[in-house]
């Protein structure tokens, strides 16, 4: 008995093992500037079959293989940090009313709404839960998060998933320098860059002097602009490319609806053409699947 329990004990550390080296290995493949297959981001988790935002979103996006989940933050009026998109509570939960002017203890008995609007099982979490039940799994890419750095830095020591958490910004190099500097290098931060604003470039350059990012999330809205088959030879071996393909005017026309009419105009183009290595997506089984029939992913 004592040898069954010592073997079983043995395995759970093993698998644990596995699961905490999965996020160690996103997290390289991100600061390697990897470029040999492309990273799988999945907007509020896998909310088309569970509600945005909610554990069961991110526990089903981290199962079908995702690397990153994108989750959005708010904090509620006693300064609970929770996963909400919007700032009230109408169209996601049960419940009614501005988040910051609701405490916590009455939004945890609210229920979360799928995306048909109608009434779930789930409850709305803290970011706490969300990162315990992330950690080792998969990166966490915490959108809204830079009007409570210091709370989310916190909560993100107190868990042990500092290191799995990814930050973007639209902020100028040297502002996210003064005010993040001192902790980039645990947390993973990516500028966010409009491609079709006058200095779009230079802030480019400025970050890639400054604080030498892993990854740019790029924006374009039509393949009129030169800058997008331009930047990858700029960027090469320095960053990663990030683009969102939730919407057309995102990625230039080339986001999820257009891959699932013509792929090689979706995301095969920005792969491709682009070279984009990290794609965030409201579908993202199909766009796993398709990366994995051309060994892209894992």
């Amino acid at each position: 008995m004592k040898r069954f329990f010592l073997l079983t004990l043995s395995l759970a550390l093993g698998f644990a093992a596995f699961a905490e080296s999965r996020a160690e290995k996103l997290r390289k493949q991100l600061l390697d500037r990897n470029n040999s297959s492309v990273i799988v981001a999945s907007h509020r988790g896998d909310w088309r079959n569970f509600p945005e935002n909610s554990i069961a979103a991110l526990n089903s996006a981290v199962a079908m293989g995702v690397d990153i989940v994108e989750l959005d933050l708010q904090m509620t009026k006693d300064s609970v940090i929770i996963l909400m998109h919007d700032p009230t509570l109408d169209r996601t939960t049960t419940g009614k009313g501005v988040i910051a002017e609701t405490n916590y203890d009455d939004i945890k008995k609210l229920k979360l709404k799928n995306g048909c609007a109608i009434r779930t099982i789930h409850n709305v979490p803290t970011l706490e839960e969300a990162l315990i039940a992330a950690k080792g799994k998969v990166l966490v890419n915490l959108d809204k998060a830079d009007r409570y750095f210091d709370k989310v830095y916190a909560i993100a020591k107190k868990t042990g998933t500092e290191k799995q958490i990814v930050m973007k910004g639209t902020k100028p190099a040297k502002d996210v320098k003064a005010l993040y500097g001192e902790y980039l290098d645990e947390l993973t931060y990516m500028p966010i860059v409009n491609l079709d604003k006058k200095n779009a470039e230079q802030e480019i350059d400025n970050c890639m002097k400054l604080i030498k990012p892993c990854a740019f999330e790029l924006l374009f809205v039509k393949d009129s602009n030169p800058l997008p088959t331009k930047i990858p030879k700029i960027l090469d071996g320095k960053s990663l490319i990030w683009y969102n393909t939730l919407w057309d005017t995102m990625a230039g026309g080339h986001d999820d609806d257009a891959s699932l009419k013509d792929v090689n105009n979706g995301w095969g183009y920005l792969v491709d053409k682009l070279n984009a290595r990290i794609i965030q997506t409201d579908r993202p089984q199909m766009l796993i699947n398709y990366l994995r029939s051309r060994n892209l992913h894992d």
